[in-house]
């Protein structure tokens, strides 16, 4: 008999510095902030058994410059942190993009504005998905909605960061952060650990031309030629998009909603199905590139869509560009501070395929 893959039982924060270990991170810098401190509590001391280096950062500030400079050195290197923790790094990622820095991030949002609570929300959306620091840029963004899906993304967040020189965010929160679920933990066959070496500052030139890796572009016309460069790149990131599409075939309503909020909705939709009503649920995996394409396919089909977010509506947004020529989104709001169940969305569902 063939041995049966291991599964383990872990929160989704572990799972998310597991999958960095696997995809072999070799530098962690880390500030403790709820709820995602398993994640820097597990690479202190599992990182170093793996061969690689952990910074308690003096703040969130230091950890952010500290993830650019390995980056810059070719290094694979990972930074967690939650919404309050995220703004304070806005700067760095700001410049690691401008710089074409390879990076891996994780955000568990918590509840806001200001310090909020520890609870989960999605109000970070839209600084994850627009930039969130100065200037015209965008990184790749992950909305994972499993366990599973946290360990098996972060480690293709790695992958895309040193493919596409990006730095590339997890969007969690905490209810994705907390619970336990079962996983299979697995490792990339073919990790390149010498992506990153025709262009890393590796500080010996052996012959080679000097390198200068910058985000200050003072010459006439120097910067506009590097925001359409950097444009055309993410242009080219709309075939990666991912999305989960669950009992869409034939629903007259589709709900539209990522991350925990996404597999709440999913419990919603089993249940309206065991009633006889027709209604699907469309989950975004990236949240950036939006899966914009998928749901217009759904909105030319005649289909109704109901937006449902822990937030006052953002991702609403991306729904509505995406079907605006053929369609318009009803929205549901589950305002921060608030925790939601399945039971909670029955009305709005019912108000929406109803078309009240």
């Amino acid at each position: 008999m063939s041995k049966q893959p291991e599964r383990i039982f872990v929160k989704g924060n572990e799972a998310i510095a597991r999958g960095a270990l696997a995809a072999r991170c070799k530098c962690f810098f880390g500030y403790p902030i709820t709820p995602q401190n398993d994640i820097p509590e597990f690479m202190s001391s599992e990182i170093i058994k793996a061969g690689g280096d952990f910074v308690q950062a003096e703040s969130e500030v230091a950890a952010a410059n500290m993830l650019l400079g390995a980056g810059a050195a070719g290094v694979r290197a990972m930074t967690s942190s939650s919404s309050p923790g995220m703004s304070l790094k806005q700067e760095a990622i700001s410049y690691m993009a401008g710089s074409e820095i390879p990076a891996v991030i994780v955000n568990m949002n918590r509840g806001g504005p200001g310090l909020g609570d520890i609870g989960p929300a999605q109000g970070d959306y839209y600084q994850s998905t627009r930039g969130g620091g100065h200037g015209d840029y965008r990184h790749f963004t992950f909305g994972p909605g499993t366990v599973q899906e946290a360990y098996d993304l972060t480690i293709r967040a790695f992958d895309i960061a040193f493919q596409h020189r990006t730095p590339v965010l997890i969007l969690g929160d905490a209810i994705l952060g907390q619970m336990k679920e079962p996983i299979t933990p697995w490792a990339p066959e073919n990790v390149d650990d010498e992506a990153g070496r025709d262009w890393c500052i590796s500080g010996r030139t052996g012959g080679r031309e000097k390198r200068l890796i910058k985000s200050l572009f003072l010459l006439e016309g120097e910067l506009a030629g590097q925001n359409k460069h950097l444009q055309a790149k993410y242009d080219g990131w709309t075939g990666l998009a991912e999305c989960e599409q669950f009992e869409c075939e034939d629903a007259d309503l589709v709900i539209c909603a990522y991350g925990s909020i996404g597999r709440i909705a999913k419990s919603a939709v089993r249940a309206f199905r065991k009633q006889g009503k027709k209604v699907g649920l469309f989950r975004p995996v990236t949240l950036y590139p939006f899966p914009s394409a998928e749901l217009l396919k759904l909105a030319e089909q005649g289909k109704r869509f109901l937006t449902i977010e822990h937030n006052l509506g953002q991702m609403l947004d991306d729904v509505r560009l995406a079907i605006r020529t053929v369609a318009d989104s009803d929205f549901y709001a589950i305002y921060p501070g608030n925790l939601p169940t399945p039971d909670e969305l029955e009305e709005p569902i019912l108000n929406s395929l109803e078309g009240k």
